[in-house]
């Protein structure tokens, strides 16, 4: 059981680090501040290369929350195990799933979302990012453990 505790682990961090970097590289930064042009790092200037990554990573993040979530409804005792910084990680979490899945459906072609909405959909999916990579500094250096 153990293991399986460091694999998610494992996977999560991954998949964080590149949902992650290929959000970031949607936007023109890594071109912007010649990041791109650093031997091997140029697919990070390639919107379309970072925009499936990121779609990957972001199947394999709900993948992982989805099995984790039936498993500790399954195989645990009750919510009251999970730690404050777990819940506001869950909290931050399902704001980016559901930001992000908002933000697909306004990439489909017969959906029309109004300027300002897209812009504020934006902003908030943003910013739930860098919130929960905050939150994944801090409770990594605090040692904060999803569960008790």
């Amino acid at each position: 059981m153990k293991t399986t505790g460091k694999l998610r682990g494992y996977i999560y961090a991954v998949t964080l680090f590149f949902i992650t970097l290929s959000g970031f590289g949607q936007m023109p930064i890594f071109k912007r501040y010649y990041i791109a042009d650093i031997p091997g790092l140029g697919w990070l200037a390639q919107f379309y290369v970072t925009h499936i990554i990121h779609y990957i990573a972001a199947t394999v993040l709900i993948a992982l929350v989805i099995y984790i979530l039936f498993d500790f409804i399954f195989n645990r005792s009750g919510l009251n195990r999970i730690t404050g910084s777990g819940y506001f990680k869950i909290v931050i979490l399902t704001g980016l799933i559901v930001s992000g899945g908002l933000m697909v459906i306004k990439n489909l072609s017969n959906i029309h979302f109004g300027h300002n909405s897209i812009i504020v959909l934006d902003l908030v999916h943003l910013s739930l990012c860098m919130m929960l990579l905050c939150v994944s500094l801090y409770t990594l250096i605090r040692k904060k453990r999803w569960v008790n």
